[in-house]
C-alpha cells in the first residue's frame, strides 16, 4: 500500500507533470512546498493531497541539497483504507520517517483535511515539519522532539474544478489562519453585446475586477493586505478561446511588508499574528521577507 521511490542517480523529479496528469483524470490536487532546515542544509518537503468522487490520497516528497536525491511515500486513493501507519529510509545520509494518523481526519467534502490528523517528518530524531491538530498523539507516536526551527511553507499549487466559480481557503503560512479566495467569471450583456469580466474576491471582499476580460485575458495587479503586497497575476486565455476541458492560472505571490497603500482592508486584517515567540507577522522569516506563492489552476467544466 505504500509506495517508496528513490529516483536513481541524475533522474530528476517533476512535480509539475505528475500533477497535471493526475488533474486531467478529474482529481483535485494540492500540492504545499515546505522548506526546513535539516544540520546546515535546507530540504524541500511537498505534501500533495489528491481527491476524486470517491476516494483520498496523499503523498510525502522530500528533496534533499541535490536535485538527485528525492525520496517519495506514496498512499495511492485506491489503498486508502489504511489511514494510519509509517515509513522510514535514507536520504542523503540521514534516516528518514514519516508517520501518518487519517483514521478520525475531517475533510468536509474538501481535498485536505481540517481537523482530526497528522503527517509527521522525522529526521535525526527531530520533527522537521508536522502538520495538523493531532500534534500531541504525533510527538508520543514519533517519540522525537520539536525542531528548533519551523518550516517555512513557501508555495502551494492548487487544482481546482468548477463552471463559473473557482474557490480555496489559502492560508498564506502555516500558523496563520486560513482566507477565503474565489475568483469568479461573468458575461455581462452591454449595449455593444456581450461582455466577459472576473471579480476576485478575499474573504468576501473585492480586491480586482478586470472588465473587458476578452482583451485583457492576461494581467497583473497588485494589492496591499495590512501593509503586505500582493502581487496577483492571471492567464484566462484558454477559458475564452480554447474548446473542451481547459485551465487558467492565477498566481498569487507575497512579497515584502510595504507603507504604500493601494487597495486596503482596513476593517477585516489579513495578516494574524504568528504564535511564535518572536511574534512577526504571519508568513514572514527571521530576516523579514515574505516567501510565500500561490499557484492555482482553475480549470473550466461546462
Amino acid at each position: 500500500m505504500q509506495d517508496l521511490h528513490a529516483k536513481p542517480h541524475g533522474e530528476k523529479h517533476d512535480k509539475h507533470d505528475d500533477s497535471t496528469a493526475i488533474t486531467r483524470s478529474g482529481q483535485s490536487v494540492f500540492m504545499s512546498v515546505y522548506k526546513t532546515k535539516v544540520g546546515d542544509e535546507c530540504w524541500l518537503i511537498t505534501i500533495t493531497w489528491c481527491k476524486n468522487m470517491l476516494l483520498h490520497g496523499l503523498s510525502v516528497s522530500i528533496d534533499g541539497p541535490k536535485d538527485e536525491t528525492t525520496c517519495k511515500v506514496e498512499l495511492k486513493p485506491w489503498y486508502f483504507w489504511r489511514k494510519q501507519g509509517s515509513k522510514n529510509f535514507v536520504l542523503d545520509g540521514k534516516a528518514i520517517d514519516v508517520f501518518w494518523d487519517l483514521k478520525s481526519a475531517k475533510f468536509h467534502g474538501e481535498t485536505e483535511p481540517s481537523s482530526e490528523y497528522y503527517v509527521a517528518v522525522v529526521c535525526e530524531e527531530e520533527v522537521i515539519l508536522l502538520l495538523g491538530d493531532m500534534k500531541k498523539d504525533a510527538y508520543r507516536k514519533t517519540g522525537c522532539r520539536p525542531s528548533l526551527i519551523d518550516p517555512i511553507l513557501i508555495s502551494r499549487k492548487e487544482h481546482v474544478f468548477g463552471k463559473k466559480k473557482f474557490s480555496t481557503r489559502v492560508k498564506f503560512h502555516e500558523k496563520g489562519r486560513f482566507h477565503e479566495l474565489s475568483i469568479e467569471a461573468k458575461n455581462k450583456n452591454t449595449d455593444h453585446g456581450v461582455d466577459s469580466e472576473m471579480e476576485i474576491r478575499i474573504d468576501g471582499h473585492m480586491m480586482i475586477h478586470v472588465k473587458h476580460l476578452q482583451w485583457k485575458f492576461r494581467g497583473n495587479e497588485c494589492i496591499n493586505l495590512k501593509k503586505v503586497n500582493i502581487e496577483v497575476y492571471w492567464d484566462v486565455h484558454d477559458w475564452l478561446f480554447s474548446p473542451g476541458l481547459r485551465h487558467a492560472l492565477f498566481i498569487i505571490n507575497l512579497t515584502a511588508p510595504t507603507t504604500n497603500q493601494t487597495t486596503s482592508l482596513s476593517s477585516t486584517p489579513l495578516s494574524s499574528q504568528s504564535s511564535g515567540s518572536g511574534g512577526s507577522s504571519e508568513g514572514f522569516d527571521s530576516s523579514g521577507l515574505y516567501e510565500f506563492c500561490l499557484f492555482l489552476y482553475a480549470w473550466k467544466v461546462e
